[in-house]
């Protein structure tokens, strides 16, 4: 958990909020162990060095925590900034 804390702590810092189109955006999602349809916002990767650099970086963060032992919820992510759940 540790570990994890500090994951979060790393990529607020190196990953300032910028102006791009939504193209160069990737956010991290989980579910819910009540409702797994639910998509409850982790994270934005935004960075200026582009959407290779942001989508590597939030898979990466995405697989990091859907690694850990113990885990009973989904961390995925998608292309654009948050959107809230369609339900």
């Amino acid at each position: 958990m540790r570990g994890l804390l500090l994951i979060i702590i790393v990529l607020s810092i190196a990953l300032p909020s910028s102006v791009f189109s939504q193209t160069h955006i990737y956010t991290l999602y989980r579910n819910s162990v009540l409702d797994p349809s639910m998509r409850i916002h982790i994270a934005t990767f935004d960075a200026s060095d582009g959407i290779e650099y942001n989508s590597g970086n939030c898979w990466l963060t995405a697989r990091l925590f859907n690694d850990q032992d113990g885990i009973k919820t989904t961390f995925w992510c998608e292309e654009g900034r948050f959107k809230g759940s369609s339900n």
